[in-house]
């Protein structure tokens, strides 16, 4: 429970909450998201963190991160590194926890709440 005058964050790690989301085949609505917490209480920023492939020509991802970043969310990407797995299998890896867990230490003493969206 929040109340109006507490000052909160999201922390949104993207590819984590996607894939618990689509396990689950659910889609999620990242505009009354923010607005439901910004309702609840002075949302101070929300974060969505992301790995994004830098040497394709299309990332499937970069309409949603233009998308959020058009909306009022605070986008954290870094390169995904890719590699070949021991069965020859196309990889990416991206994990974000590192600058996520960073960031939220450094908002913490201006914050009353910290929201964490994962998988």
């Amino acid at each position: 429970m929040f109340y109006k005058d507490e000052r909160l964050a999201l922390f949104i790690d993207g590819s984590n909450l996607y894939a618990a989301a689509r396990a689950l085949a659910f889609d999620i609505d990242y505009k009354l998201l923010r607005q439901e917490f910004a309702r609840r209480g002075k949302l101070v920023r929300a974060f969505y963190y992301t790995a994004l492939l830098e040497n394709e020509e299309y990332s499937p991802i970069r309409p949603l991160v233009d998308w959020l970043h058009y909306n009022g969310f605070s986008m954290v990407t870094k390169p995904a590194k890719e590699f070949v797995d021991s069965q020859g299998r196309r990889k990416v890896k991206g994990n974000m926890d590192i600058e996520l867990a960073v960031d939220a230490m450094e908002l913490a003493p201006r914050l009353d709440h910290i929201v964490l969206f994962s998988g």
